[in-house]
């Protein structure tokens, strides 16, 4: 799984039974966590929950970038500032809820993929705003705890096809790489192309140069298993952004200035710590998209929120119980139905709190890697989110040539699973190369799950195999049909 849950072979995959340590609870904490009897420590369990934090903090950075997003006419739901301490509240009360209730080593935040989706295919789209998206966001996470609670989630688990539950991740990690290169100026659109590289097919300022740095420090830590690598990344690349502008005055991009900063200029005025403002919290509207687009689009919205937010986390919690060893004979946690109404009700913690959906996070294995155990581990993990929303300031100041080459490596993490995709199998491939394609070369993500579902179905009514499709799959495929088609039928009908 990659940040945010999508898999990739990060963590180990032996399914050995949990072993069960006959030592006495030392003391309280000890015994509401069975920290001593699946032999761990509690200095182990606070080691483990600070590693996981610092895995995964970069999310404070690239949450509020992604959706401080603007749109013609359609503003984010606050300022950078504001989205980041949202963003690490959220993260913050769940991790820790996940701890307490699951006692499960797993924490959670705002999910790269969704975020994406909630910035780039939703708001904007059809004067959608952010405060629609979110309402989305709660509507998809009720649908997965119902699902959860009446034990449906394994059934559309089984509904979709495994090759285009990969090609969904693939594609958003394509996706989610071009966002990353766009946004950083490094991609432009050329002179008779729709994209080139820089200005006249160079890279040009300051900023890109930064940009090309952290790129280049993230993939040499990467490769050389530093854990925090994309925070490391991220971090020095600020550093070296904000000397860059203190000593070259280079300011803020504009028609004027394309060789400036994106998103922000990267100096601190004021202290870098203050009050977290969450004026990101309670701003979403329920039903308020189904005016705008029709109940046939928002139906497909959901559903596509859903199909982006909705495989990972039985994946994440698998492996990440496997690296600790914290598996039953059958392969499973212990407390899984726990594990899974807590990720369910932490989407709709994200969408009401106007930072999109939170999930778990694969990156929980790093403090795993360093003997966390229990549910102790996730309450560290969670208060030091709560912590970091005081230095709200500080993400504020973080451009997006400091920050997404972050992105880029995300897009390669989610690209991996593309081996899992049986090539030779033009019946599984072409539909997946479809739902891959279309991502990026639409900018959305909805098209190219709805192309990839169409194409699959078409495909196994060609070969006689109708029968195989599952009856959410007719379902979702013909929905798809009506969304794409939305636009004509509209114009007839008005005619």
């Amino acid at each position: 799984m990659l940040p945010g849950g999508e898999q990739y072979s990060f963590v180990s995959t032996t399914t050995e039974p949990m072993r069960s340590h006959s030592t006495v609870p030392v003391n309280t904490i000890d015994k509401y966590f069975h920290i001593s009897e699946r032999g761990s420590t509690i200095g182990q369990e606070i080691r483990g929950g600070v590693v996981t934090f610092f895995t995964m903090a970069y999310i404070l950075v690239l949450n509020p970038l992604i959706l401080s997003t603007p749109h013609d006419g359609i503003e984010p739901l606050g300022t950078t500032t504001q989205i980041a301490a949202g963003t690490a509240l959220i993260a913050g009360i769940m991790t820790i809820l996940m701890g307490v209730v699951a006692n499960f080593p797993l924490a959670l935040a705002a999910g790269l993929g969704v975020n994406a989706m909630v910035a780039y295919s939703i708001a904007g789209s059809h004067d959608m705003t952010y405060a629609d998206a979110m309402g989305l966001v709660v509507i998809e996470g009720v649908i997965i705890l119902i699902l959860v609670l009446t034990g449906f989630r394994e059934a559309v688990f089984h509904a979709v096809p495994a090759s285009l539950k990969t090609a969904i991740s693939v594609g958003i990690g394509l996706f989610i790489a071009l966002i990353g290169l766009a946004d950083a100026k490094i991609v432009r659109t050329g002179d008779g192309t729709p994209l080139q590289l820089g200005q006249g097919g160079s890279i040009v300022g300051w900023p890109s140069v930064v940009f090309v740095i952290g790129l280049i420090l993230i993939i040499v830590l990467y490769v050389r298993k530093v854990r925090g690598a994309l925070l490391i990344g991220i971090v020095v690349a600020t550093i070296l952004a904000a000397i860059v502008e203190a000593i070259g005055h280079v300011g803020a991009y504009s028609d004027d200035n394309p060789s400036g900063w994106s998103l922000s200029v990267p100096s601190l005025s004021g202290s870098p710590v203050s009050l977290p403002s969450l004026g990101t919290l309670g701003h979403f509207s329920l039903l308020g998209s189904i005016d705008k687009v029709g109940i046939v689009a928002v139906v497909l919205l959901v559903f596509s929120l859903l199909l982006a937010d909705f495989f990972d986390t039985m994946g994440t919690m698998v492996a990440v119980g496997a690296e600790g060893n914290l598996l039953d004979k059958d392969g499973n946690p212990k407390g899984t139905r726990e594990i899974l109404v807590v990720d369910s009700v932490a989407a709709i913690a994200g969408g009401l709190g106007g930072v999109s959906s939170n999930t778990s996070y694969i990156e929980s294995a790093s403090g795993v890697g360093e003997g966390a155990r229990t549910g102790l581990a996730s309450v560290v993990t969670g208060v030091l989110f709560l912590a970091s929303m005081f230095l709200a300031p500080v993400v504020s100041m973080v451009p997006y040539e400091a920050a997404t080459p972050a992105l880029v490596i995300v897009g390669y993490l989610m690209m991996t699973q593309v081996l899992d995709i049986d090539w030779k199998s033009p019946e599984l491939a072409i539909p997946a190369f479809l739902t891959i394609a279309f991502m990026p070369f639409t900018y959305s993500i909805t098209v190219g799950i709805g192309v990839g579902f169409i194409a699959y179905t078409i495909i196994q009514i060609a070969l006689g195999k109708a029968a195989k499709v599952h009856p959410l799959m007719w379902i979702a495929s013909a929905m798809f049909v009506l969304y794409f088609a939305l636009g004509p039928i509209q114009t007839a009908l008005v005619g």
